[in-house]
């Protein structure tokens, strides 16, 4: 069992529901409904356990490895990405013991510098890609789009789906669309943002989820982190459970990455209980699941010189982005 490859081939349990639009959909539409009591009941239920100190710090140091350190803004410098960089590889540089972070996550425009940044260090680059946030360009800009930050040197592509097209009820375009930007990534593993907060319902979220699976993503993510809602423990919980689901029938592991609004400690915490409870202890792993989060690293930091010295450490003693 391994982390999917950057194949696109449909499993062959699965070949007779992309076959074409009407297949699709009655596939996507079969999925069985999702309990919005329940889920959110058992997501509100996990997310009141506690862990013991030693789980905690252990918990703390998995979520550090997890992070996708990000920085998305239209005044970010090549001097602001070094300095993530530096941060991605050296979170806290009085304790070297403290891991790294997964990736960086940066513009297109920006891979160039960040991969001179960390080349060698074990933190991966990620792009974000396809016309991101909105989604809104031709599939030509968003194949060049795309093109570009892999030949620059990134690891991971983040691209967002038409949810236009897919609130529409139009699947086959999103698959196509998923399809197409997978084969021009080439190497680089490919993260499908849902944008759950755009699409209403848990069917919905249940629904692009599998939608992505079948079109070949490595990863199924939750937002953008510039809508609101961003990323929800009861949406996590859908998809975690897609993944496991496709596990089950397929043997493929697939990831999932919760973005936005993800700030504490006690905020990581819970979305790894659900991981461990909903997907299988597998997903608990940074080539699995991933957090999207620029200032959920500081809490992390202080937290865990907290749990080592015993008094509480406060922003001054961590860099703040």
């Amino acid at each position: 069992m391994a982390v999917s490859s950057t194949k696109t081939s449909i499993p062959p349990e699965f070949a007779d529901a992309a076959r074409d639009e009407t297949s699709l959909r009655r596939f996507l539409h079969g999925l069985p409904g999702v309990d919005q009591v329940g889920v959110e009941q058992r997501a509100a239920g996990l997310a009141t356990r506690s862990i013991k100190k030693a789980s905690k710090m252990w918990a703390i140091d998995m979520a550090i490895s997890m992070v996708d350190l990000t920085t998305l803004e239209g005044a970010d410098t090549a001097g602001k990405v070094r300095s993530l960089c530096a941060k991605a590889r050296r979170p806290d540089p009085e304790r070297p013991d403290v891991p790294h972070v997964a990736a960086v996550c940066v513009y297109p425009d920006m891979v160039e510098t960040a991969v001179a940044e960390v080349t060698g260090t074990g933190v991966g680059v990620a792009s974000v890609a396809t016309a991101f946030p909105s989604g809104r360009s031709s599939m030509r800009i968003k194949i060049a789009d795309t093109e570009m930050a892999v030949e620059a040197g990134a690891t991971e592509i983040d691209m967002v789906i038409d949810r236009g097209a897919f609130l529409s009820g139009h699947y086959g375009q999103v698959f196509d669309e998923i399809r197409t930007i997978k084969h021009a990534c080439g190497d680089a593993h490919l993260k499908v943002i849902l944008e759950t907060g755009e699409l209403a319902t848990y069917d919905n979220v249940r629904r692009a989820s599998w939608l992505a699976l079948l079109a070949g993503g490595d990863f199924i993510k939750t937002s953008t982190g510039k809508v609101s809602p961003a990323a929800t423990l009861p949406v996590t919980h859908v998809m975690l459970q897609a993944v496991h689901d496709w596990h089950a029938a397929t043997d493929e592991l697939r990831g999932v990455k919760p973005a936005g609004g993800i700030r504490t400690t006690k905020d990581a915490i819970r979305y790894l209980v659900a991981v461990q409870e909903v997907a299988g202890p597998q997903w608990l792993d940074p080539q699995l699941f991933r957090f999207g989060a620029s200032s959920l690293l500081n809490d992390l930091l202080m937290q865990r010189r907290t749990q080592l010295e015993g008094n509480y450490s406060g922003p001054d003693y961590v860099t703040v982005d």
